[in-house]
């Protein structure tokens, strides 16, 4: 059941801000440009991102016991997988996906969507996110906090 929770949560989630809305977007054809051999980028961006958010997923149900979704988030801080190398992983791998795809469709349209959306993605985990993990996880959470930063992953 936690298996398929987590699958809706992501088709629903980051289905619809990583691959729908940068579609829709690109195919109203404003702004576009030739990117010529960046388009390559574009690729190199989207694939491992790609695999970054499924791992993510996985990550959420196996060792927090709940989904992306906020009506059953994890049950746990998941500090394992990517979390390991930065806190918010699934939202950088949502707006490498979006660049990526901005390169590949030639949109510039679909980078001011990338952009908004990572804006976005730091305004909700500034005030809502960080501060409810806080309340509902407490020392363990501010521990995680101190050792992970938030957007830029780094080796341990």
């Amino acid at each position: 059941m936690l298996a398929v929770r987590a699958i809706l949560a992501a088709a629903a989630l980051p289905g619809t801000l990583a691959i729908l809305l940068p579609w829709l977007v690109a195919r109203g054809g404003a702004w576009r440009f030739e990117p010529g051999a960046l388009r390559w980028l574009g690729a190199a961006l989207v694939a491992p991102a790609a695999c970054g958010l499924v791992w993510c997923i996985v990550d959420f149900a196996r060792l927090g016991r709940g989904t992306l979704a906020p009506i059953d988030p994890p049950r746990f801080v998941v500090r394992g997988g990517l979390y390991r190398f930065v806190r918010n992983p699934m939202y950088v791998c949502v707006v490498a996906i979006v660049l990526g795809q901005a390169l590949l469709y030639g949109s510039a349209a679909v980078a001011a969507l990338a952009l908004a959306g990572g804006a976005a993605f730091h305004l909700f985990v500034i005030l809502y996110e960080e501060p409810t993990l806080r309340g509902l996880f407490g020392a363990e959470y501010e521990d995680y906090l101190r050792r992970v930063p938030r957007w830029l992953p780094r080796l341990p």
